[in-house]
């Protein structure tokens, strides 16, 4: 068994179910035992495969994940939740400024903690098509995603794969070295707008904004963004063009990773946890409400 599956098992899914799941079906099939409808409509398909998962103990499901990065990933989750409380919120990307921030790995964090810690149905979708990579963050094979279904003629339908009894993830599909069009089309807002009517919530793993020149038209499609910010390494003033580019009303909070471990005593921050530790660099990151980023 790999540890997918003990991470399934760990969510309640039982190995029979488990089995179920990762079958080829017409529509998309949650295990019986969660509160989540049983099937959505047959315009998705599941196909989906259990594989050993890289970077896997960087995730919260992991056995040994961090009891204090759990929490914090809970208290972004948090933030989100109330933003969708208070103002119907449904749709957030993940943005950094630039490649190699920790989007893609906070991105499947937050789809888990909302799925497994509030348990919500959550739809992930890679949109960073350059470099697609959630699918074997998950240990899923490849598969075709979004980046087919943006350039197929007519609707053809979305083939997601199966993370757990609630939670479900779209590829990215063919990597596309110019994907702008694609991100910014129509067919990509009637794509979010399906989704956001069939789950609770629809995460976006987005290209770094210095790569995706119209920014602003993919942030126009989502109701929320959460910033990721590499300390010592993201320049101030391109973290500015990022957050002028996806705009500040759309910023519920931030993500600040790789903080050196001699910072945190001068830091006037209270909200952050580690994620992994190498040599004297320890990874951490910091959820923080609107008012940080203006």
């Amino acid at each position: 068994m790999s540890r997918i599956d003990d991470a399934l098992r760990q969510a309640g899914m039982k190995s029979h179910e488990t089995e179920a799941a990762l079958q080829p079906a017409d529509s998309f099939r949650f295990a019986p035992d969660q509160e989540v409808p049983s099937a959505a409509p047959a315009s998705h398909k599941v196909v989906a495969h259990s594989a050993t998962p890289i970077f896997f103990e960087r995730l919260v499901v992991h056995e040994n994940a961090e009891p204090v990065a759990v929490e914090q990933y809970r208290k972004v989750a948090a933030i989100l939740h109330q933003s969708q409380t208070e103002k119907g919120n449904k749709v957030v990307m993940i943005a950094s400024a630039q490649a190699a921030e920790g989007k893609t790995l906070t991105a499947a964090n937050l789809a888990l903690t909302l799925s497994e810690s509030y348990r919500r149905r959550v739809l992930l979708i890679d949109a960073d098509l350059r470099r697609p990579s959630l699918n074997r963050l998950f240990g899923l094979p490849h598969a075709s995603g979004l980046s087919e279904s943006l350039k197929a003629p007519g609707d053809r339908p979305l083939q997601l794969l199966t993370i757990s009894p609630s939670l479900a993830l779209l590829p990215g599909g063919r990597p596309d070295d110019d994907p702008m069009s694609g991100l910014t089309s129509g067919r990509m807002q009637q794509i979010i707008e399906q989704a956001a009517s069939e789950f609770d919530w629809v995460i976006l793993d987005t290209p770094p904004v210095t790569l995706l020149t119209d920014t602003h038209l993919l942030a126009a499609m989502v109701d929320s963004a959460v910033l990721v910010i590499n300390a010592g390494s993201t320049p101030c003033g391109l973290v500015q063009q990022t957050i002028e580019s996806i705009g500040r009303e759309k910023i519920v909070g931030v993500v600040l990773n790789r903080v050196e471990a001699s910072a945190l005593k001068a830091a006037s921050y209270d909200q952050y946890y580690r994620y992994a530790a190498t040599g004297k660099k320890r990874e951490l990151a910091m959820s923080a409400s609107r008012r940080v980023v203006r």
